[in-house]
Formats: structure tokens, C-alpha cells, sequence
């Protein structure tokens, strides 16, 4: 797997929160240098955006900041703030506006941005820089459980097919997708098959894949690199669109990507997010289904194939087996029907 692709990623993140830090008060850098060792990039970008949200709202709702910018906090300032006033914060993520645009966070949005602020207050607490951690006394807002939205057998073939052959497009939709579609099917081919994640098949290049084992590299979340496999059916999709990608003209030698975009350059993530919708709007329209989507759908089947929950959270990455449950809600219920058949009251 690339990694100058996933290097260039990380350098771009690094980049986006030196950025937001220029908005946020001067201490909160020490604590983005105290989390390096222990977090993505990917993570502190998302720590520095629920920061600048929570500071913003500090000096625009907290009367001890009133007339003060967020940049004008200090760390003392945290010592002031109570966990009346953070549950505030937590209503205000219902509906706020942030730089003229609205915005509204739902019960998992404003979890995670609390456990922003927990790791946050945590840290300047154990630091000894503050004296109270009030995050400890705000509750985390209760998650009500989502139906698991996946696709059906008979909706994992008509999303093949569109793929495949674009039957129901538009024409203009169909004049594009004689030059995408076989590397759109052996894309859409790949994240079923072998549920990967959209930024682990973009980041593929194409000394990634070996057909002598039907395997790839991949370079997990986390940074760790394993080698995934894949069917039969798949390989033959990935060799046909490799096939095409060779008569390719104008692909700059040093374009090692797998998948390419029509300017013939690694293929975005939200490329792949937007050519999954298109086509799955037409196969299942009241369906709301990403490329995640099509991950939970490939944990489902494997968990139906094998029976073994440890087996799906290996193959998907998951490094906490409570994650594999919480998103494959469904293997419950199969649990379930199996465990009523397996206690006997009377024997007959």
C-alpha cells in the first residue's frame, strides 16, 4: 500500500490543525503535543474541530468570557467553567451556528465531542494545571440504538448489475459510465467482498495486489499493515479493470494508484462515496447506503458464514470486539434464535 499516499495525507491533516490552532487559545497546544504519541492526525483534526466549536460557544454564551474571543481564554479560565455550564454547551449542539453556517449534532455527534472535552479537561487535570475536572460529573448523553442499515442478497446483485451495466442511468450518467465501469464494478466489487474500508481502497496501488494469493496490503487504521484476501469473483473483477487501466493514455509514470479517477490520478474518497450513492439510490432508493454501509453488509454475511464474531472482527480491524457487536446488531438476534434451540425443558 501507498505509503506516500497515506504520509501526504497525514501532512495535509497535520497542515488543517495547525490552521484551526491559530483559533484556538494558546494552551491548547500543549495539549495537541501531549497527545501525539498516543492519537491519529486523523484524531486530533477531529479533537481540534470540537474544540473550536467549544470554545467558540464559551465566549459567546459563558458570562465570564463575555466580550472575550475564544484565542482570549486562558488556562486559568478553565477553572471557572462548571458542569452546569458544559451540559449548556451540550444543548447548544442541538442548533448553533458556527461562521454564518447552521448546524445540528444528535446524540452521537454530541458523545464525541464530549469525549473531546474529557480527554481535553483530562489531560490538563492529571498535567496539574487545573484544579477540578468537571467533565467528570456530565453525563454522556444516551445513545438510542439504529436500525443497522444494510444491503440484501438480492440487493447486493442488483447493485453488481448497475454497476455493471448502467441500465438505469441517465444518458448523460451513461456516457460517463462507459468510461468508468469496470473499474467502478471492481471497486463496488471490492468493498463487498472483502469489507474494507473507502480510505484503505483508495490508498491501494497496484503493487498492492498479488492474484498468486489473492491477497492485498492494506494499511489499517492505526497504521498497522496486514494482508487481506478476496474471492475468486473478485480477482477476476481486479484483473479486468487492470487489463483497461493498462491502455490508459496519459497516466503519469510515477501514478502508482489502483484506482483511478477520470484525471487519471489516485480516485478520491469522496469520489467512491458519491459512486456508491449514485448507483445504490437506484437499486434500494430508501436506503441511505455508503460505502460503510457496504462494510456492514460484508461483516454481516461473514458472521453468517462462519458464526464466529472474533473471525469478523479480525478480518474488519476492529481492535475492540465490542465495536464488531455494536455494529452488527443483527449477529444478536442471530444469537438469540440459535440459543432457544439449544436449552431442552423436557426431553422427549
Amino acid at each position: 500500500m501507498s505509503e506516500i499516499y497515506y504520509e501526504k495525507r497525514s501532512v495535509d491533516v497535520t497542515e488543517r490543525i495547525r490552521e484551526i490552532k491559530k483559533e484556538l487559545p494558546y494552551f491548547c497546544s500543549e495539549f495537541f503535543v501531549g497527545i501525539e504519541n498516543t492519537t491519529t492526525p486523523l484524531t486530533r483534526l477531529n479533537y481540534a474541530y470540537d474544540l473550536r466549536i467549544f470554545f467558540d460557544f464559551a465566549s459567546k454564551e459563558l458570562p465570564q468570557f463575555s466580550g472575550r474571543t475564544a484565542k482570549q481564554i486562558s488556562l486559568m479560565d478553565l477553572d471557572t467553567i462548571t458542569a452546569t455550564q458544559i451540559e449548556m454547551f451540550l444543548s447548544y449542539l442541538s442548533s448553533y451556528n458556527f461562521n454564518g453556517k447552521d448546524y445540528h449534532n444528535n446524540e452521537k455527534a454530541k458523545s464525541r465531542k464530549l469525549s473531546t472535552l474529557r480527554s481535553f479537561f483530562g489531560y490538563f487535570f492529571k498535567k496539574e494545571k487545573i484544579s477540578a475536572n468537571v467533565i467528570t460529573k456530565v453525563d454522556l448523553p444516551k445513545l438510542h440504538e439504529k436500525d443497522i442499515v444494510r444491503l440484501e442478497v438480492n440487493e447486493v446483485v442488483d447493485l453488481l448489475d448497475m454497476a455493471e451495466t448502467g441500465y438505469a442511468l441517465t444518458p448523460m450518467q451513461q456516457a460517463f459510465h462507459q468510461h468508468t465501469d469496470t473499474r467502478d464494478f471492481a471497486i463496488i466489487s471490492l468493498l463487498l467482498g472483502t469489507g474494507i474500508r473507502v480510505s484503505e481502497c483508495v490508498g491501494l496501488d497496484i503493487d498492492d495486489i498479488d492474484f498468486s494469493i489473492n491477497g492485498f496490503k492494506v494499511i489499517r487504521k492505526g497504521g498497522n499493515q496486514v494482508v487481506l484476501y478476496f474471492s475468486d469473483e473478485v480477482a477476476k473483477s481486479l484483473k479486468k479493470y487492470l487489463d483497461e487501466r493498462k491502455q490508459i493514455k496519459g497516466v503519469p509514470e510515477d501514478e502508482k494508484a489502483l484506482f483511478l479517477s477520470l484525471q487519471k490520478r489516485r480516485i478520491s474518497t469522496r469520489a467512491v462515496q458519491n459512486l456508491v450513492k449514485k448507483y445504490s439510490k437506484l437499486v434500494t432508493p430508501l436506503k441511505n447506503i455508503s460505502p460503510h454501509k457496504l462494510r456492514s453488509t460484508y461483516g454481516t454475511n461473514l458472521y453468517h458464514e462462519t458464526q464466529d464474531i472474533y473471525v469478523v472482527a479480525d478480518v474488519l480491524g476492529h481492535k475492540d470486539i465490542n465495536t464488531t457487536k455494536k455494529h452488527y446488531a443483527a449477529m444478536t438476534d442471530d444469537v438469540r434464535r440459535t440459543a432457544a434451540q439449544k436449552v431442552k425443558l423436557r426431553e422427549e
